[in-house]
């Protein structure tokens, strides 16, 4: 499950496609070639988009997965 208090370099790691669908909503998680370093609930917050909402479609499309 993906939470709020969760690095961008933790969910790069587990989930490498995530990059490409949080761009398209126009969060940024890698400058330069490394992660960001926030929380991703700070990123979402930081964009203005509601963090509920969000987290609840990354968890949809992403936090199901069993990725050990």
């Amino acid at each position: 499950m993906i939470k709020a208090e969760d690095t961008v370099e933790d969910l790069l790691e587990r989930y490498p496609e995530i990059d490409a669908y949080l761009i398209r909503k126009g969060i940024r998680c890698v400058l330069c070639g490394e992660p960001v370093w926030s929380t991703i609930g700070d990123l979402i917050a930081g964009k203005g988009l509601d963090i509920e909402t969000t987290l609840k479609e990354l968890n949809d499309k992403f936090g199901d997965r069993n990725i050990s």
